[in-house]
């Protein structure tokens, strides 16, 4: 477990607040972003750093090949909160933010316009921002929420919650290598269910038109699919029933129980050809 911060009181000082990077994938401008920003505002002391435009699905991409802009920006909304905004991907703002701004004891990424389930994972920003705060050492909690059929977003409960989770994990900590992918559905809540990424994908196809030019270009379009979405253990399934799911996400590659299967069927190395 990472170890808690230490907010004991000496003498007659006041108890230490938390400090709290919050950043995500739709932008300094996102109201999900502002919700989040203010509920953690109630319990530490907060930075939000968050890309200049919407970086949904860019994965866990890092800026290497050019320079990038920190600014700060009054004009998102945030008050008294200081926030910047990063012409970058979500794993760039907690680079710069944890570089820039100093040590944090949490990072938060959201609250994002949309559920990010099973596969949506491997492709979500607002991962991606957790997953990078993970690497650097630093517990993290992704927060995403399902929209009304109508396309709307109250983020008030779910930001409360946020908070109440963070105070949770910020007196507890996480294990190493590990966060927390946290969705809210889009009514009110039924109940927390603690789950599993379930089978949730997209099955990608390919719409191709023709522009005035007589060009042709191609839309990526997709059909959400989840053979278990039944299932209340699943992330998906806890949200269609109306549940917070909050997944516990260790990054760790390795398929461990393929490695001596694989080593049996290695080709040798060709005859006089030396190992390094």
């Amino acid at each position: 477990m990472t170890s808690a911060p230490d907010n004991s009181v000496s003498g007659n000082a006041a108890p230490v607040r938390p400090s709290i990077l919050v950043a995500n994938d739709d932008g300094i401008f996102s109201p999900g972003l502002k919700a989040l920003a203010l509920a953690m505002a109630d319990i530490g002391d907060v930075t939000v750093v968050a890309p200049d435009v919407e970086q949904s699905a860019v994965g866990h991409g890092i800026t290497i090949r050019r320079p990038l802009r920190f600014k700060h920006t009054a004009s998102a909304g945030f008050g008294e909160i200081p926030a910047y905004r990063v012409d970058g991907t979500p794993a760039d703002c907690v680079v710069l933010g944890v570089h820039l701004r100093g040590q944090f004891d949490l990072v938060v990424s959201g609250i994002n316009l949309g559920p990010n389930l099973g596969d949506d994972l491997t492709h979500s920003g607002t991962v991606a921002a957790a997953i990078e705060a993970m690497a650097l050492g630093l517990p993290a909690i992704a927060f995403s929420q399902q929209a009304t059929a109508q396309g709307e977003y109250d983020f008030a409960a779910s930001a409360a919650y946020a908070a109440r989770l963070a105070r949770e994990v910020l007196a507890r900590g996480l294990p190493p290598r590990t966060l927390l992918n946290v969705n809210f559905p889009a009514r009110a809540f039924e109940g927390v269910r603690v789950t599993r990424v379930g089978d949730h994908r997209w099955e990608d196809s390919i719409v191709t038109r023709t522009d005035p030019e007589g060009r042709e270009y191609h839309w990526v379009a997709g059909i959400s699919r989840a053979a278990d979405a039944a299932d209340l253990t699943t992330d998906y399934g806890a949200v269609q029933a109306g549940c917070i799911s909050v997944t516990p996400v260790r990054l760790d590659l390795t398929a461990r129980d393929l490695m001596q299967e694989v080593e049996g069927y290695l080709p040798a190395l060709p005859t006089g050809v030396a190992s390094r």
